[in-house]
């Protein structure tokens, strides 16, 4: 009987460590999608600080920015970083549906400065300033534009492991789930510290 055991538990070990292996694979996959990410974001932010100054006689920065607008959205942002902290914080203690309601106010708060900085690129393109009109423009477009779309991308992802928890609830795999979504939403958060600093603030300066 004791062999039997013996065996079932050694047994159990190993899938387990196979198991851990995949864990550990799909970990090392997300931070490698960081640093690319990092590196692509380097070159945006680079190529903007190369070109920011060539405005081809058209709209400047501190002629287009909106600093309040700007502020609010930084200020929505820093906020669901938090909130999504606090996801992370309630899936630890095993408090399911603290869990889901701060990733759906996470998930609100991201909706919301998507929606703020839809609306600038809206009003800046009405005023003439199109991604066309100048290096300078190209430039900010496509470095704010690539990181909205990464909070859109986080939005849709964020939505679907809400629909997860709410069947499966909090697991193994809902719970890796979610520690890399948090990672990954603090990481467009610091590079939305970044684009205030470099693009808004010396902008306007």
């Amino acid at each position: 009987m004791s062999h039997n055991a013996n065996h079932a538990v050694q047994g159990h070990g190993h899938d387990h460590g196979g198991h851990h292996d995949l864990d550990a694979l799909r970990q090392m996959g997300f931070w490698l999608f960081l640093i690319t990410d990092c590196i692509l974001f380097g070159t945006l932010f680079a190529t903007y600080i190369v070109l920011h100054n060539n405005t081809a006689g058209g709209p400047t920065a501190s002629e287009l920015f909106e600093m309040p607008g700007v502020i609010a959205e930084t200020f929505i942002l820093l906020t669901s970083s938090f909130t999504s902290g606090l996801a992370v914080l309630c899936m630890n203690r095993g408090n399911k549906k603290g869990l889901i309601g701060w990733l759906i106010v996470t998930v609100l708060l991201g909706a919301s400065f998507v929606t703020l900085e839809v609306t600038e690129f809206l009003k800046m393109i009405d005023e003439g300033a199109k991604i066309s009109t100048s290096a300078f423009l190209s430039g900010f477009y496509t470095l704010v534009g690539t990181h909205g779309l990464h909070v859109s991308v986080g939005l849709v992802w964020m939505t679907a492991l809400i629909i997860q928890l709410s069947k499966r609830g909090i697991t193994k795999t809902t719970r890796r789930k979610i520690n890399i979504i948090s990672l990954y939403w603090h990481f467009l958060d610091a590079v939305w510290i970044f684009v205030f600093t470099i693009v808004y603030m010396m902008g306007v300066m």
